[in-house]
């Protein structure tokens, strides 16, 4: 019953939004996997003059129409994604921040040796090895972590400031413009798609963070919690039992918003040719098309629409009644 009157209440743009990113998500099912041959007899040709190219052509004679099918899928499979994996990375750590504080957690030696040395050799190599740094700082931090048990045996545990080191992050993070540092990022990198989503991971969670800490600290304050706390339960499970069930509803109305961000931001990494291969195709690697083209008004007319009416869909999804 709750379900049924929740979809009556909503408003007429609402379920137009949610039919336009359905559509966005069946194009991004059905697209084709590999590209047609570029026409060479249709190049920059205008759109509906002709039954095999309804959208027009670019300059390289591809298929306008075809490429907005296959930016349909990229933009579905980096957005979604990111923003879960920006969604996961913000709600451990703004939940560790809220709960834990700055004396909760107490830190063996080995534990911050295994964490703070593959994290500054990390910083120090930077972005440009990403790949090997993921397969081998892991094995690195188990390593130091069980040489460390044995040579700091007997050490008491240091109190870790977790919520002033989580608040420092994100202070440092929000202090700079989001786009820049993602640019910056993404330009010392090879371009990947992989490596993509971890750069909009690792740059966008500060928001989720933000949220997830504040919700923390307001049911670690409910009486439920604070018998579970005084009852000796591990923080882990307090956390997995009692906080995450009862904070996940104020990332969910953020997560349309941060998907459209990070569409916008994908887009305009693709428009300057950087972030992702040249081989994929993308909504901005087409309207980058109209640099070549500029009399070819469709190249910015179809993928310009289609993102406008994305972008537009997402932010309509969190106005319900």
């Amino acid at each position: 019953m709750k379900a049924a009157a929740f979809y009556t209440r909503q408003p007429r743009h609402w379920w137009l939004a949610v039919g336009w990113l359905t559509v966005v998500g069946l194009a991004a099912l059905l697209a084709p996997v590999t590209s047609s041959p570029p026409d060479f007899a249709q190049l920059s040709q205008p759109p509906f003059l002709n039954t095999r190219h309804w959208l027009g052509t670019n300059a390289q004679g591809l298929d306008v129409g075809q490429a907005l099918l296959q930016g349909a899928r990229t933009v579905v499979g980096v957005s979604v994604p990111a923003t879960l994996l920006t969604f996961l990375l913000g709600a451990v750590l703004g939940s560790l921040a809220g709960f834990l504080q700055n004396t909760r957690w107490r830190a063996s030696p080995e534990l911050l040796l295994s964490i703070l040395l593959p994290v500054a050799l990390s910083v120090t190599i930077g972005p440009r090895w990403l790949g090997a740094q993921l397969l081998l700082l892991p094995g690195l931090a188990v390593l130091l972590w069980l040489g460390g048990r044995r040579a700091f045996r007997g050490w008491r545990g240091v109190p870790v400031p977790v919520d002033t080191l989580v608040m420092g992050m994100i202070s440092l993070l929000d202090s700079l413009p989001l786009l820049v540092l993602v640019l910056i990022a993404a330009a010392v990198q090879r371009p990947s798609l992989s490596g993509l989503l971890i750069l909009l991971s690792l740059t966008c969670w500060t928001t989720p963070a933000r949220l997830m800490r504040a919700a923390t600290l307001q049911v670690k304050a409910l009486p439920y919690a604070e018998a579970a706390e005084a009852a000796g339960l591990p923080a882990a499970q307090i956390i997995r039992r009692h906080i995450w069930p009862n904070t996940w509803q104020v990332l969910l109305t953020r997560f349309p918003l941060t998907v459209a961000m990070l569409i916008g931001f994908e887009t305009t990494l693709s428009f300057l040719g950087v972030g992702l291969p040249p081989e994929v195709p993308s909504w901005g690697r087409l309207l980058a098309g109209i640099r070549q083209s500029p009399t070819d008004w469709w190249l910015l007319a179809w993928p310009g629409l289609a993102l406008v009416l994305t972008i537009l869909s997402l932010q309509l999804l969190t106005q319900r009644k």
